[in-house]
């Protein structure tokens, strides 16, 4: 099990990783999986300024981008996301979010879940987690 930690997105806010990376688990007595890379739910919060966006196309693509780097600083891209979990605050703006979140994943898209949350970090207005897969 290996940390993954960047500048590039926004620190942890409490005590877990930005992600880990586990390598080599074995699935059956003959099959090996490739290195699964667990990003913990990225804000939409900029790693240099601390800046908030609170427009939801802008607070998707944001979130995304820190995702983005979690998975770069592993090696990794979106195109190793096979799952992912979007926790909104409304989802009111589901469709707004949609149009951005489109943008970064390719077909075959990833397994994902999408939920309205009473409250999410700092009062933002969506946030995401991702598990990725390295063959």
């Amino acid at each position: 099990m290996k940390e993954i930690k960047t500048e590039n997105a926004p620190g942890a806010i409490g005590p877990y990783s930005q992600g880990i990376q586990v390598g080599n688990l074995p699935l059956s007595n003959s099959v090996q999986s490739g290195n699964m890379i667990f990003v913990s739910g990225q804000l939409p919060l900029c790693a240099k300024t601390g800046e908030i966006k609170t427009e939801i196309k802008e607070a998707t693509k944001l979130m995304l981008e820190n995702m983005k780097a979690v998975l770069a600083e592993s090696g990794a891209t979106m195109k190793n996301v096979v799952k992912v979990t979007v926790f909104m605050s409304d989802l009111e703006m589901f469709t707004d979010m949609n149009s951005v979140y489109q943008q970064y994943f390719e077909k075959p898209y990833p397994a994902r879940s999408c939920v309205q949350v009473a409250r999410l970090p700092k009062d933002v207005l969506v946030e995401a987690e991702c598990i990725a897969v390295m063959q």
